[in-house]
């Protein structure tokens, strides 16, 4: 009788990451610190006025951005802020990819005459799109990366 030989991945020695459920508190207290710290830095990169930052955070009012801001390490996102941060790692990570370090920072802010953006700068499309709109700007800028456009 002919031996079967199956084929096996070697088995990994790390536990396979649990899945992050957005609704649960717990999860988002656990990844609320990173992220604003996350996306307080992509914002200094970028050169975005706390303005702007309130408006890509989907609104958030004065005091509780400039307390977060403050201190990070306790802030406690909610859904919607971070999948928009999410977003924005994404978008910021593609960008450097594609960019050199100087458009990279500056492209969210530059005129963009592409369709999507009728010649404003990506950063007021997504502050006035919200949520889909961060994710065409993903979609376009990974399109980008494969060579799609």
């Amino acid at each position: 009788m002919p031996a079967t030989c199956e084929a096996r991945a070697p088995a990994s020695r790390y536990a396979a990451s649990p899945i992050v459920d957005l609704s649960v508190k717990a999860d988002r207290d656990r990844l609320s610190p990173s992220a604003m710290k996350g996306f307080l830095n992509i914002m200094a990169k970028w050169s975005v006025r706390d303005v702007d930052a309130m408006g890509l955070l989907g609104g958030v009012s004065n005091g509780r951005f400039y307390a977060m801001k403050k201190a990070p390490e306790g802030a406690v996102l909610d859904q919607d802020e971070l999948q928009r941060v999410s977003f924005l790692v994404g978008i910021f990570k593609a960008l450097n990819i594609l960019f050199g370090e100087e458009l990279a920072d500056a492209w969210v802010q530059l005129p963009n005459q592409n369709r999507i953006f009728g010649g404003a700068p990506p950063l007021a499309y997504m502050i006035r799109g919200g949520l889909p709109a961060f994710q065409t700007v993903r979609r376009l800028l990974d399109a980008r990366r494969g060579g799609l456009e």
